[in-house]
């Protein structure tokens, strides 16, 4: 990526708004109730009847937290009572039987990702439960990749050996920052000493990547502050390193409210805290993935990038092909053919429609053509930064010119302001238009186009 980048005070004025991080397409706020239990279960039969072998995805939710982040958006109960793993273990091995009893054959498992909330709440003997129970239901590839969301704060050597023995082979700790005062500010504590014991702890033991989760945008955080932060991430070297901006919708999220609007920094100083971690991070020897992941040379996730594979799910970029994902837990997404799935967003829903022996799917989306279409345009962009008109012609049966005419029509402005390149025969993301790709894909979202509430979405600064 070529500096410096000439990202003028217009730039940031136009495109300080609300829009979605693309981590599918439609959007989970397109989800709708119409779509159930009986709506995925003809999704998961026609997986049988077509004998799809391509491996799945496994996605658990984890909810509970033991203390409060005042800045998080995640589904999460915040809870001292950890007998409550306990009773949810139960419920989970429950509605996983309900979704092997729709699967004509064994199911292979080449990706597992436990998120939160906090999954290392889990004690040892319950998070040995819940991988013999996963293990017994399918069959994990011994090339896989098995990952969990760390808190620092949830372990030490003698977790993170468990965890290495009942075979997670990548770690993702959520740092956010490094900063003491912006850690006060968000209520978590944990000093960059702590983190870099555990890391050099996990890469004795053979973890075969290890992610560091980092926010900017945070109260107090300042430019020179977060430079300190990067920093402090370099010396550390891990092998991927998400960074997101700081989504601040506190009539969406209540935990959101006790952080003071004057504490966060602007918009100018959120592009400057972005295009510094940019810059220290490409000098690092790190790969720009894309929007907020970055990633060493010999990483699969930037292998992937230089081979065109790379792609995006729920969790954000992955290695992996678009593969089914099953979803277990409370609020989980899952995806299964072209179609999206959530369960029910509060343990007492989870719970009732698992004790009537219901799967807790309460909404979600059977994709239609017009939605295929888009999806693979905005992956493309978010993805690869570029788009080839033919590829998307030559799968979809379209003349890409006339389908999208208006879209084009609007991305002219984009290419006027350096964001993107139009030719005649596909478009490209300029290293300018890295910053705002975001936007660039909205223009291809049908279902923002005529929406005039888009303050449910983050800032796409």
């Amino acid at each position: 990526m070529k500096q410096p980048l000439m990202i003028t005070q217009a730039h940031i004025e136009r495109y300080d708004v609300s829009g979605p991080r693309y981590t599918s397409y439609p959007t989970a706020d397109r989800f709708v109730e119409a779509f159930d239990a009986a709506a995925y279960l003809k999704a998961s039969e026609q997986r049988n009847i077509s004998h799809w072998a391509q491996p799945l995805s496994v996605y658990v939710h984890i909810p509970f937290c033991a203390s409060l982040c005042f800045y998080c958006a995640c589904n999460k109960i915040v809870t001292k009572r950890y007998e409550q793993s306990e009773i949810y273990l139960n419920y989970l091995q429950r509605e996983l039987a309900l979704h092997l009893d729709q699967f004509a054959q064994a199911q292979v498992v080449n990706q597992l990702h436990l998120g939160g909330g906090t999954p290392t709440f889990l004690s040892d003997d319950a998070l040995t439960r819940l991988i013999d129970m996963l293990k017994q239901a399918f069959v994990f590839s011994k090339e896989g990749e098995y990952a969990i969301e760390i808190d620092p704060r949830t372990v030490d050597e003698q977790r993170l050996q468990h965890l290495r023995q009942l075979g997670f082979n990548r770690l993702s700790f959520g740092v956010q920052d490094f900063d003491a005062a912006v850690q006060q500010a968000v209520h978590r504590v944990q000093p960059f000493a702590q983190v870099d014991t555990l890391m050099q702890q996990a890469r004795v033991m053979g973890f075969q990547s290890i992610n560091v989760d980092l926010i900017y945008g945070l109260p107090k955080q300042t430019p020179q502050t977060f430079r300190e932060t990067i920093s402090q991430v370099i010396t550390l070297r891990p092998d991927r390193i998400a960074l997101y901006g700081y989504a601040h919708l506190p009539s969406r999220f209540k935990p959101q409210r006790r952080i003071l609007q004057e504490d966060l920094p602007n918009a100018v100083d959120k592009i400057q805290m972005l295009s510094e971690a940019i810059q220290q991070l490409i000098q690092a020897g790190y790969v720009y993935i894309g929007m907020d992941h970055f990633a060493l040379p010999e990483d699969t996730l930037a292998i992937a990038k230089q081979q065109g594979r790379l792609h995006r799910n729920f969790q954000g970029y992955s290695t992996m092909a678009d593969q089914d994902i099953l979803a277990l837990g409370v609020s989980a997404i899952g995806k299964m053919g072209a179609s999206y799935s959530q369960n029910a967003k509060t343990l007492e829903e989870y719970y009732d429609f698992i004790d009537q022996g219901q799967l807790p799917i309460v909404r979600g989306l059977a994709l239609s053509r017009d939605d295929l279409i888009r999806r693979a345009v905005i992956m493309a962009i978010m993805c690869h930064g570029e788009l080839s008109y033919e590829s998307i012609e030559l799968s979809y049966m379209i003349q890409f010119n006339t389908y999208f005419q208006t879209e084009l029509q609007q991305l002219v402005d984009k290419a006027t302001q350096g964001l993107v390149v139009l030719e005649e025969d596909g478009l490209k993301v300029t290293d300018m238009g890295w910053y705002f790709v975001r936007a660039i894909a909205m223009v291809f979202d049908r279902y923002l186009q005529h929406d005039a509430n888009r303050a449910r979405f983050s800032k796409i600064l």
